[in-house]
């Protein structure tokens, strides 16, 4: 292919080319921009085209790799770094500092409502919530997997009426 068919060809496709960089950037100027820089590197890298292959999808390809190198500095200039020496300022937020008071009556009362509940159901609530599955339970406790999974199930359920009456809002 010539420099002018070239040209023409990328030329033609300014419309779709338009479309996908106001979907992109969702801004009309950074839209023309991104079109702007689109061709500016494929007529610079036009020996990098192969004839024969699809020139739409090449474009929209260069598009979108600018795109995301530009989204990639100017979040890269967003980002603070202090080089300062005081190492009390780098924390200092303009907030309050909580307390772990209400984390550690809500943990008690978890802890107390798993106590709770029945043994045939605490074990293998307590084997899923730290991480079995479902199979490994049934394996260990010697059971079969679908009674394994409605013991999880009733303990969950019992959890959650323990939870709804002493008064606390789903997690």
């Amino acid at each position: 292919m010539t420099p002018a068919e070239f040209q023409e060809n990328i030329i033609e496709l300014k419309a779709p080319l338009k479309a996908f960089a106001l979907n992109l950037t969702r801004d009309r100027d950074d839209a023309l921009d991104l079109v702007q820089e689109t061709y500016f590197r494929a007529l610079s890298n036009q020996e990098k085209f192969n004839d024969g292959t699809n020139l739409k999808a090449w474009l929209l390809t260069i598009m979108k790799n600018i795109f995301i190198n530009n989204y990639r500095k100017a979040s890269k200039r967003s980002t603070v770094v202090d080089v300062s020496d005081n190492l009390y300022m780098l924390n200092a937020g303009v907030g309050t500092a909580g307390n772990q008071a209400e984390k550690d009556f809500v943990m008690r009362d978890l802890m107390k409502a798993i106590q709770g509940l029945d043994e045939e159901y605490r074990k293998p609530f307590l084997m899923h919530f730290q991480g079995y599955k479902y199979e490994e339970i049934a394996d260990d406790m010697r059971l079969p997997l679908g009674t394994v999974k409605s013991r999880i199930f009733f303990a969950r359920k019992q959890m959650k009426d323990f939870l709804d009456n002493k008064g606390f809002d789903r997690f």
